[in-house]
């Protein structure tokens, strides 16, 4: 079992940036393929991106490519999403998964999610 801690979220403005961190505990980070959601008000929680265990291997949704970026630092248990050029639309609670089966862009192949953190872009 692994625990997950997102942080980095908060409110800016059109254009700004944020980078979002997902602290783990628990079993190795490595482990795991691991991926970022985010879920706007009445909205189904969607894919934002994944990235593979070493690190070498992204996989991103359209909306977001070339706008953010995926990381990992599997010594410090971490992964990161760095986001830039953020719209009004990117404004959801976003949050970060293990993933354990299946493809990467569905939630139903993901475990452990951390509580979330909230990311609002003011236009």
């Amino acid at each position: 079992q692994v625990q997950l801690v997102e942080s980095g979220g908060g409110s800016v403005q059109a254009g700004d940036s944020l980078r979002l961190s997902c602290a783990a505990s628990g079993r190795t980070l490595s482990d795991y393929v691991m991926g970022w959601f985010r879920q706007a008000p009445g909205k189904e929680r969607e894919f934002v991106a994944a990235i593979g265990w070493s690190g070498g291997s992204t996989y991103y949704a359209d909306s977001v490519k070339d706008r953010f970026t995926i990381s990992r630092d599997n010594a410090k248990k971490t992964v990161y999403l760095q986001m830039n050029s953020l719209k009004p639309e990117d404004t959801a609670v976003y949050y970060c998964a293990t993933h354990y089966s299946g493809n990467y862009r569905y939630t139903g192949g993901y475990d452990n999610w951390g509580q979330g953190t909230q990311v609002t872009v003011s236009s």
